[in-house]
């Protein structure tokens, strides 16, 4: 299964026409038919369900797609990393982070970083711990930052020296606003949401047997996001603190939780990953600002 091909699979696949994706990739449409007849036969799959004028993607096609998009991601890192192998002064990193304001340490590397090597390109993923793990693990990512304790038989790991305290996101009309932190009993009677990770670490370990009786109406990857379903009076939201900017003027407020709940952010990289220049100046820099 040839690179090229696959590449012009996603086009048809985003086109959902031959002729346009064949116009697009400077191509004859008779050939690029032929190439997609070829890859259907390899792996003995239809890909396609041809109408008149559109091509829609089989189960089969959406799976090739996810898989390809995957696979050329990988290939384009594998070729920007050999290019900058050479080139101390440029090169690309590939981060993947999850929502705290300890992004902070990233940003401080970063900018320390871009005194001496300005041309140095950050490429980053936002998203939970169990999505940024997997993108690690498929060799897109070059770190990841993490709020939970790292799998140490797969990976190596920096410790954040600060801790990420959780709470809830709720207008400042609501009847517990008036709270100065909210307990499980406060939050009983209210809808609730949350990421899927917090279901099943943190928000279990807060509140023990209780769990069952939390009214999780809505799961949510990013906080902006879940702000936006707490102004229109849908609920509450767990996330941290510090991660939305809260002026007067604004209708949310913010609320820790009794007794506390926090956790850790670490730094994560494959043990035995093999570095490009550029992410191993990041990795030095990181080293150097935390021992500091």
């Amino acid at each position: 299964m040839e690179i090229r091909i696959l590449r012009n699979f996603l086009e048809i696949a985003r086109e959902e026409n031959m002729t346009r994706a064949a116009e697009r990739l400077h191509i004859s449409q008779p050939s690029l038919s032929k190439q997609m007849k070829v890859l259907e036969s390899e792996l003995g799959k239809k890909l396609f369900i041809r109408s008149n004028y559109n091509l829609h993607l089989t189960d089969e096609g959406m799976l090739l797609r996810k898989r390809a998009e995957d696979l050329l991601d990988l290939s384009d890192k594998i070729i920007h990393e050999f290019k900058s192998l050479d080139d101390i002064t440029g090169g690309d990193i590939y981060l993947g982070c999850a929502e705290s304001y300890l992004i902070k340490y990233l940003a401080m590397a970063i900018k320390s970083l871009q005194t001496h090597h300005p041309q140095i390109r950050y490429h980053i993923t936002s998203g939970d711990t169990v999505l940024v793990a997997e993108q690690l693990d498929k060799g897109l990512l070059d770190f990841a930052f993490i709020v939970e304790p790292p799998n140490l038989s797969k990976y190596n790991y920096l410790e954040i020296p600060e801790t990420d305290t959780f709470g809830l996101l709720l207008k400042k009309d609501h009847p517990l606003s008036n709270k100065p932190c909210l307990t499980v009993d406060d939050l009983l009677p209210y809808a609730i949401f949350c990421s899927e990770q917090s279901i099943h670490s943190d928000l279990t370990r807060w509140c023990g047997e209780k769990i069952d009786q939390m009214n999780i109406s809505a799961t949510f990857n990013l906080t902006n996001n879940a702000a936006v379903f707490v102004r229109e009076g849908l609920g509450l939201a767990l996330t941290f603190d510090k991660l939305l900017e809260i002026s007067d003027s604004s209708s949310l407020c913010f609320r820790p939780l009794s007794p506390t709940l926090e956790v850790k952010m670490y730094i994560i990289w494959k043990k035995y990953q093999v570095f490009t220049p550029a992410a191993s100046l990041l990795l030095e820099e990181m080293k150097h600002m935390l021992q500091k």
